[in-house]
């Protein structure tokens, strides 16, 4: 609500200050289909309130393939709500604050950091965090819209906005008929971008408080309220103190200083309806900034539910699935995040470039809900026999049918309109998530296939082979040399590559002088290479053996600081990568611990286990 009337200015200024005249009436005919589209969603809510919202609903109505559709499209809307309320945050604050308004890609990536780290605190807390904004947004509105009507219609001042006395340049001066009529929808398909937002309550509602559904609804009314009054109230006001908005504000303003920054839609009416009470205009540009932050807080309470629900059906990663320590879905916060930050940077925060691509997605999905719904409602009719939930059920219906016809009309509307300026993108990366998904599904169900517990032959390896990898005689080899020997394999047997003959005749030397009884085999390398001589000398094994398998046992430093992580375990690592893809060999990492990683001191030979009775640090009689 805080970017769709200044949208609609910004649109119609293509066509000159005259188009303004518009506004009002496109302004009514966005308040019809949100109403229209609130009213079906608190069916929704009431009859789906496990938190799947539309992808549920068209699942289980329309097919998989449905919910598939509206899963990936909510994914790219909830993606933009974020990136474009960031962005129209920034604006705002960019009107008060000209700093920001010079660095606003580096403000919203900052903004959707923070509120990354408050929703990892956990909804709950989250929705706290925001509740003092919300209302205080809600309070200032009401007070500068209702001040601002007052002074026009009560008392008669003649409020002008600072930018009333510019000279609005048309970019096209002969929009006629049916170029006029197509410049009209792209306004309305962007003051659209209002019912934003009414998605995320459906997918939110296990947020909410017990009785869960009914709240949802509730808070469905009031949004819907509350918007159209916000929408038509700023839309009147805007025109009455002659608010000059352009798409072009370098070339189609005439008589603007030459350092003349254009403001926002809000931005302009509190500062003329505050005129003298500067506290005033800052309250509402921060609350209105502050207002945007939340709702692109509703994507990250909407999309990481709905992420959870894909990827528990298989369709997104399973990581998706699991709640962090804040029994947050923390994967899915982080994926909203970096995608958003990328769209963000690619379009430099501008609201008009993303708007572009933005609701599409949304109403694609509430043209699938309420196609689900309809059927839904009838499915339930042909079972209930009850006269008074029959008449409830045939009312929903009705409702449905008619949120059908009027979104499907707005998304073509969108599609036309917006589709050469940016549209396509969205499409493009919807088409994209549904194939993804698809293969996720596809991967998932193979594997399952494959690992099917049914399919076990229970035939158990004939004989077992361990092999230790050694480079040096240290501790890591002994120890991994003591692990392997626990495990009581048949035959067991240290090997090393020959990679420099002086080293290799040193290991020797000191492995026959040690106490170790396991023997040790020098493969010869003669490209000075390690991980291509034990892959063959491991295939040998087992070609003479298939039925047997073989352990392979590589010590490994652990190390406490990312940079020493490359200066160590580099051959074993790429040993495991590749011993793991050959049949019947097992992969053993033996650990062996450096001071860094946290075990600064040695251990104290008292205090092992079995000290005393081996007599260690008792005094000699």
């Amino acid at each position: 609500m805080a970017y769709a009337p200044e949208e609609i200015f910004l649109v119609l200024s293509v066509a000159g200050i005259s188009a303004y005249a518009f506004s009002p009436w496109i302004g009514i005919a966005v308040a019809i289909v949100l109403a229209v589209v609130i009213a079906s969603y608190r069916q929704n809510v009431r009859a789906y309130p496990s938190g799947g919202g539309d992808y549920e609903i068209a699942t289980v109505n329309l097919g998989p393939n449905a919910g598939l559709t509206v899963a990936s499209a909510l994914t790219v809307d909830y993606v933009l709500t974020v990136a474009v309320s960031i962005s129209a945050a920034a604006s705002n604050i960019g009107s008060a604050v000209p700093f920001v308004a010079e660095h606003k890609v580096l403000f919203a990536v900052l903004a959707i950091a923070v509120l990354t780290a408050v929703n990892l605190r956990g909804i709950r807390e989250s929705g706290s965090a925001f509740a003092i904004p919300t209302y205080a947004f809600i309070g200032g509105m009401f007070v500068m819209l209702g001040w601002g009507l007052a002074r026009v219609y009560i008392f008669g001042e003649d409020l002008r906005a600072e930018s009333s006395g510019f000279v609005l340049v048309e970019e096209d001066a002969h929009l006629y008929g049916i170029a006029l009529a197509f410049l009209v929808a792209r306004a309305f398909s962007s003051g659209c971008a209002a019912l934003t937002g009414v998605e995320a309550i459906s997918n939110g509602v296990p947020a909410f408080r017990k009785p869960k559904a009914r709240n949802a609804a509730t808070t469905l009314a009031l949004l819907g309220i509350i918007a159209v009054a916000f929408l038509m109230g700023i839309i009147i006001l805007a025109q009455k103190i002659g608010v000059v908005l352009a798409h072009n504000p370098a070339t189609q303003l005439v008589g603007a200083p030459d350092d003349y920054r254009q403001k926002t839609l809000i931005a302009q009416i509190a500062e003329t309806v505050f005129e003298g009470f500067p506290l005033g205009f800052f309250f509402i540009t921060v609350s209105t900034a502050l207002i945007l932050v939340f709702a692109a807080n509703t994507a990250f309470n909407g999309f990481p539910v709905l992420g959870s629900i894909l990827a528990q059906d298989r369709y997104l990663p399973r990581q998706l699935h699991t709640r962090g320590d804040r029994l947050a879905f923390s994967n899915g916060i982080f994926f909203l995040a970096g995608a958003a930050i990328i769209l963000v940077v690619i379009f430099g925060a501008e609201v008009s470039a993303l708007i572009q691509l933005y609701i599409v997605g949304v109403f694609v999905s509430f043209v699938l809900s309420q196609t689900g719904m309809m059927r839904h409602w009838t499915r339930h009719l042909a079972t209930e026999k009850d006269p008074s939930e029959r008449r409830r059920m045939k009312r929903a219906r009705v409702i449905a049918v008619i949120g059908l016809v009027m979104t499907a009309i707005v998304l073509v509307i969108v599609l036309i309109t917006k589709f050469i300026l940016g549209a396509w993108i969205a499409v493009v990366a919807m088409a994209a998530i549904f194939v993804l998904m698809r293969s996720i599904r596809r991967h998932y169900d193979t594997v399952s296939a494959e690992l099917d517990a049914h399919e076990w032959d229970g035939v158990l390896p004939s004989r077992t082979h361990s092999i230790v990898l050694v480079s040096k005689l240290h501790m890591p080899t002994r120890r991994a040399l003591a692990y392997a020997r626990a495990t009581r394999p048949d035959s067991l047997e240290a090997i090393t590559v020959n990679v420099d003959e002086s080293d290799t005749r040193a290991l020797v030397q000191d492995w026959e002088n040690s106490d170790i009884a396991v023997p040790l085999k020098v493969i010869e390398s003669p490209y000075r290479e390690i991980t291509k001589p034990v892959l063959d000398y491991v295939r040998r094994v087992l070609r003479d053996s298939p039925r047997d398998v073989v352990t392979v046992f590589i010590p490994e430093y652990v190390v406490g600081h990312w940079w020493e992580q490359i200066l160590h375990n580099q051959s074993a690592l790429r040993l495991k990568s590749r011993l793991l893809f050959q049949p019947g060999v097992m992969v053993t990492s033996v650990p062996w611990q450096l001071s860094s990683s946290g075990r600064t001191r040695p251990l104290d030979p008292q205090n092992l286990p079995g000290a005393a009775r081996r007599g260690i640090g008792t005094d000699d009689e």
